[in-house]
């Protein structure tokens, strides 16, 4: 099997990268290890920045986002009993967020690239990219109950933390920075409307809540718990209790609470590998950095990987220059680092650490206090919030 691209991995990353391609008349083959039903129901986070709602929409994958996706024009803070809303389009121009889950986004780009596509294999394990430094690229995989190779002229790895790209670089070559954190999120689904039209962000001296939603009928709700907790290990009421103390206002404002259908642990990290190139491989996601999810910004720096990749192959088809290929790490990184920043300023100043002192207690509520009172300050919230621009906000294969 022969191809121009050859993508690893059909999350959110790989089936937007192929989606642009074809759109830009570049073929490209998708290698996913699970199936159809899994990829289409593996819950993520949803919160999707300005720039990557603007991408779906040019890239012909916005229909349904725009009828069921929630539009979010701002997030409440919560400290000290207070509550202080920050409103994006008044500090950013216009910009907002669009909560719409990502197994929405999957299933949307999964039906245009069966529809009219190229070639899009599930149950497809890749099991190692050879010749990455050479013209000719290959991804050896599994698919059917028997081996069989996919030779490219490029290979992008979207293929997550765990996946094989990452281990095609040279150790010699690679720098990794990381940061683990001594804290998770205990996350639910309930089925209860949302307690607030947006998202609600408390910091608390029990620790972080979050309250976010999945439609108008469905609540999604984090709570910061010790590392290496067991989502089991905490009772229902328990969770929703904790949830009322930690969203505790002045005023008179409730918590709903509902049925909860759904819990898990999150854990929480930085990471980022440097280089995200090595000859003719690209790394994208996961595959080459992590962020901790209280920026929001996972899912939309993936996508900012993919618009680079594919805007930059455009551009060699188009000119005959490799300019922008050369420059892939260094663009992407960019933006990685600048998201890294912010997610890591977001948790900090709203997480209350297990050996946290009095006097990070009222540095934290001075941050706070900071970003209430200053538009300078929360402008610099807004702006990260709704996303970095991705270079020149052209999308390929669109005039």
């Amino acid at each position: 099997m022969r191809t121009t691209v050859g993508i690893i991995g059909a999350g959110p990353a790989g089936l937007l990268l192929a989606r642009l391609l074809h759109n830009a008349g570049i073929d490209s083959v998708v290698l996913e290890s699970r199936d159809r039903a899994y990829v289409e129901h593996r819950q993520r986070a949803g919160i999707l920045e300005q720039g990557t709602v603007d991408v779906l929409r040019e890239a012909g994958a916005g229909q349904r986002m725009d009828r069921e996706g929630l539009r979010h024009d701002g997030i409440e803070l919560r400290y000290a009993r207070k509550r202080h809303r920050v409103d994006f389009p008044a500090l950013t121009g216009g910009r907002s967020v669009m909560v719409y889950a990502q197994t929405e986004v999957c299933k949307d780009l999964i039906a245009l690239q069966l529809a009219g596509g190229g070639p899009l294999l599930f149950e497809a394990e890749a099991l190692a990219v050879e010749g990455a430094d050479t013209d000719s690229p290959r991804v050896r995989f599994r698919h059917q109950g028997r081996e069989d190779v996919l030779e490219c002229d490029y290979v992008v790895g979207c293929d997550g933390f765990w996946g094989v790209a990452r281990k095609a670089i040279p150790a010699e070559l690679t720098q990794v920075f990381e940061r683990a954190y001594p804290f998770g999120w205990l996350g639910i689904l309930a089925d209860v409307p949302p307690s607030h039209d947006e998202l609600v962000y408390a910091r608390h001296d029990r620790g972080f809540a979050l309250l976010s939603m999945r439609s108008p009928a469905v609540s999604r709700l984090y709570l910061q718990v010790p590392e290496g907790t067991d989502a089991g290990s905490w009772g229902d009421e328990e969770i929703w209790d904790e949830l009322e103390r930690r969203f505790e206002t002045a005023d008179d404002w409730r918590l709903e609470r509902g049925p909860i259908t759904q819990k898990s642990v999150t854990p929480m990290r930085s990471y980022v590998h440097e280089p995200m190139r090595y000859g003719r491989l690209f790394l994208a996601g996961d595959a080459a950095h992590i962020v901790p999810p209280t920026g929001a910004k996972g899912l939309n720096l993936a996508v900012g990987d993919v618009v680079t990749f594919a805007r930059a192959l455009t551009h060699q088809k188009e000119k005959g220059s490799a300019e922008l290929l050369d420059a892939y790490s260094a663009t992407c990184l960019h933006r990685v680092w600048q998201a890294e920043r912010f997610s890591y300023d977001m948790t900090t100043l709203l997480h209350r650490a297990p050996d946290a002192t009095p006097f990070e207690d009222r540095l934290q509520l001075a941050r706070l206090e900071r970003i209430a009172g200053s538009r300078a300050a929360e402008t610099d919230l807004a702006e990260a919030y709704t996303g970095f621009a991705f270079g020149d906000g052209s999308v390929p294969g669109r005039s």
